[in-house]
C-alpha cells in the first residue's frame, strides 16, 4: 500500500508537468502554423487599417534590428486637419533627422499620401550630413514612383535603404 500511495502521489505531481509540456508544445506548433501572410495596403484612409498594415510591414522587415522602430505616418489628405498634421510631421521628422539616429535603429516612413511623405523625407534628409546615419535602416512604404527620389535623398546619409511598395 505504501508503494501504491507513492505511485499515486508521483502521478498526481507529474500531471501538471506533463500538461505544461503539452501546452508548450502546442503553443510552439500553433505559433509556427499561425505565421500569417503579409497584409495588403488599405484601399481606404482608415488610420486603424493603416496602423495594422504598417505594424505588419515593419515587423517583417526588422531584420537584425532589436531596438523599437521609429515609425512616421502621415494620414490621408481627406482626414480632418490634414495640412496641420503634415506640417507638424514635417517639423518632427526634420528635427529628428537633424539630431541624428544611432546605428542599429530602424526608421519607417509611410502614408496613403506617398508623394507628400516622400516630400517630407527628402526635405529632412537634405540637412543630414553625408554618412551621419551609417548603420540605420530606413524603410519607405509608398508608391513605386516615389522610390527613386527617396532613395537618392537618404542613401548619402549612409543608411541601409529599403523600399516596400504599398499594395
Amino acid at each position: 500500500m505504501n508503494t501504491t500511495t507513492r505511485l499515486m502521489l508521483l502521478a498526481c505531481l507529474s500531471l501538471p508537468v506533463l500538461a505544461a509540456c503539452q501546452d508548450e508544445g502546442a503553443a510552439e506548433q500553433e505559433q509556427e502554423t499561425v505565421e500569417q501572410a503579409p497584409l495588403t495596403a488599405p484601399t481606404t484612409n482608415d488610420d486603424n487599417e493603416w496602423a495594422a498594415y504598417l505594424s505588419d510591414v515593419v515587423r517583417r522587415n526588422m531584420g537584425d534590428i532589436t531596438n523599437s522602430p521609429y515609425v512616421y505616418y502621415l494620414p490621408g489628405s481627406e482626414s480632418e486637419g490634414y495640412e496641420g498634421q503634415r506640417e507638424r510631421l514635417a517639423e518632427e521628422v526634420d528635427l529628428a533627422m537633424q539630431r541624428g539616429v544611432l546605428e542599429g535603429n530602424l526608421i519607417a516612413f509611410a502614408s496613403p499620401e506617398s508623394a507628400a511623405m516622400a516630400d517630407i523625407v527628402v526635405a529632412a534628409f537634405e540637412k543630414v550630413d553625408e554618412g551621419a546615419m551609417k548603420g540605420v535602416k530606413v524603410i519607405f512604404i509608398g508608391a513605386a514612383e516615389d522610390n527613386e527620389r527617396v532613395r537618392a535623398a537618404v542613401e548619402p546619409a549612409g543608411v541601409n535603404y529599403q523600399f516596400v511598395e504599398a499594395r
